[in-house]
């Protein structure tokens, strides 16, 4: 049906040739709990960046790039991380040897080792782990209707008794070791019929004895995403609700990115009690990559939960994944990007720029450090130093900037404090110079700006002047302009006097305002608003008092105007 308020009209997109998700699997969901939960507390964070991550690129990582970006995971604090994929070539299977030969997995770690439900695949996913204290060995195999006719070429029965050979090798091989734990991924889980899932899970539940103080894994993928978010949250929640000995099972999910929604996948499949979270940094991963576990945690982090991981230099953790990776962050990338906490926008700046100074004096006032005060700063969810960023990149200027961010850069960069009322003035001298450059204006590039607009040292100068207050309560100028002569002038203060004298050399001038700041290494730096000929406009000067400023400052305007 047509509508007045929407003009679009239909596309020629072939969108018949695609079913929705409830033509492809049956998804219960009776009596939602999950929309109305919230995260309290981070779930268990798995890294698979050595694994699916390493998979999907180019140029696979070498050990001395898997080693490096291993002991970047430690360092963070992931407790649990998938090292990799022994079975599938030498060189993953050399790396987990190097961990366990080099003595490179902190006592707190427990490394997760991959392996397809195959006999001789199993094995030697098993030599790969052997002399380590404690490891988890995680079987998977896809399942769903497509994966197992187009893919596998297996019905259900077929895929339920691989899967149990496989389990029951996997029991065999581990033998009485304590150390050693069981995952399995019914991979495709998201297109899996829910019964056929719970029928496998909780065959292996039972077959591998679990038990809370040895737990299983059950990890439910979105292997390709099919549908919004909350369909997937659906998927969990049945799950959650009906596996066996839930007690003993730990529920993990592994979000992808297909449909650009692994992030809202991963957070609401937590709210419908998953308990585990699989991922990579900065969401490498095949196609549209894995969930993301940077941008997961420091929503935690946003929202005033732990996120029990420690993303506090996030630039160097972003060096070493690009290092590794051999791939860039986007400057856009969430908390991690060059560009994320940086306003280019003049109202952004203004609103930036006002709630930073708010932030610092509602610090001072309460008696905390800034960096301890709750933040509220419009624009930035989170104060930019928490993962170690500083403020010069917060604000920039181009010609989309304001006034705002003009007076920010001065500010923090050359300690100008520019008058409220003359900030859009020097603004839009800024946004003509950005304008015909067509690029951003640095903090240095900003003061020369200024200097060279407002400097004193025009047309109209003072070889020398003096001021001085008479009896009768009246103020005097003297000056003597370097063209020659000497001029006078009186009135109510001594700069209507220096207007007073300068009116007597030929130059209309009205002191309209005047403010003056203390400026560095004791100078005194002056702002003056000045009618000339007609037109206002401003003054900036800087001397050793503050009426020598104020007189270079109404200079400053004076020869402005002269230059035209």
């Amino acid at each position: 049906m047509k509508t007045l308020w929407n003009p679009q009209r239909p596309s020629p997109m072939p969108y018949h040739r695609y079913r929705p998700y409830q033509d492809r699997v049956n998804v219960p969901a009776a009596d939602r709990s999950w929309p109305s939960a919230r995260i309290e507390r981070a779930p268990l964070w798995v890294p698979v960046d050595l694994r699916d991550g390493n998979q999907a690129l180019a140029e696979p990582m070498d050990t001395p790039r898997k080693r490096r970006f291993f002991d970047l995971l430690v360092a963070l604090g992931f407790k649990e991380i998938e090292v990799g994929y022994p079975s599938a070539s030498r060189t993953d299977f050399d790396f987990v040897r190097h961990l366990v030969t080099g003595g490179a997995v902190p006592d707190d770690v427990t490394p997760v080792v991959f392996t397809p439900a195959r006999a001789d695949l199993i094995d030697r996913t098993f030599e790969s782990i052997a002399g380590l204290p404690r490891a988890v060995v995680h079987l998977y195999i896809a399942t769903s209707p497509v994966w197992r006719e187009v893919v596998l070429g297996r019905d259900r029965g077929e895929v339920r008794r691989t899967v149990r050979e496989a389990a029951e090798r996997m029991a065999r091989r581990a033998g009485d070791a304590p150390g050693v734990r069981f995952q399995f991924s019914p991979e495709t889980f998201n297109l899996t019929e829910p019964d056929f899932v719970l029928e496998l899970c909780d065959g292996l539940t039972e077959l591998w004895d679990a038990s809370p103080d040895r737990p299983v894994t059950h990890n439910l993928p979105a292997t390709v995403e099919i549908a919004t978010p909350n369909v997937y949250a659906d998927q969990i929640e049945h799950l959650h609700r009906n596996l066996s000995r839930r007690d003993a099972v730990i529920l993990s999910v592994h979000p992808h990115n297909d449909r650009g929604t692994g992030v809202a996948c991963a957070e609401l499949a937590v709210l419908a009690g998953a308990q585990r979270v699989e991922g990579c940094l900065f969401g490498n991963g095949e196609r549209t990559g894995n969930v993301d576990l940077v941008t997961l945690a420091l929503n935690l982090l946003a929202q005033g939960v732990d996120p029990l991981v420690d993303f506090s230099d996030i630039d160097a953790v972003r060096e070493t994944v690009e290092h590794c990776n051999r791939l860039p962050v986007h400057p856009r990338h969430p908390y991690a990007g060059e560009l994320v906490h940086t306003a280019f926008s003049g109202t952004h700046q203004d609103a930036i720029s006002k709630g930073l100074a708010h932030h610092a004096r509602r610090a001072t006032e309460s008696g905390v450090p800034e960096r301890q005060a709750p933040w509220e700063v419009p624009y930035l969810p989170i104060d930019p130093a928490d993962v170690g960023r500083s403020y010069e990149a917060v604000i920039r200027v181009n010609s989309q900037s304001g006034k705002g961010g003009v007076a920010y850069l001065l500010r923090m960069h050359a300690g100008l404090d520019l008058p409220p009322r003359m900030r859009p003035e020097f603004s839009r001298i800024v946004q003509e110079a950005t304008d015909d450059s067509g690029r951003e204006a640095t903090p240095k590039e900003l003061y020369e700006l200024f200097r060279r607009t407002y400097a004193a040292d025009g047309r109209i100068r003072l070889d020398s002047w003096s001021s001085h207050r008479e009896a009768s309560g009246a103020h005097r100028f003297v000056c003597v302009p370097a063209t020659g002569g000497e001029h006078t002038g009186s009135g109510a203060d001594p700069l209507a006097a220096f207007a007073d004298a300068l009116a007597g050399a030929g130059h209309e001038v009205e002191v309209l305002d005047v403010v003056e700041q203390a400026g560095v290494e004791g100078e005194v730096v002056a702002y003056a608003e000045c009618r000339v000929g007609g037109t206002a406009l401003w003054g900036a000067g800087r001397a050793s008092s503050g009426l020598a400023a104020s007189v270079e400052a109404v200079l400053s305007a004076v020869n402005r105007a002269a230059a035209g």
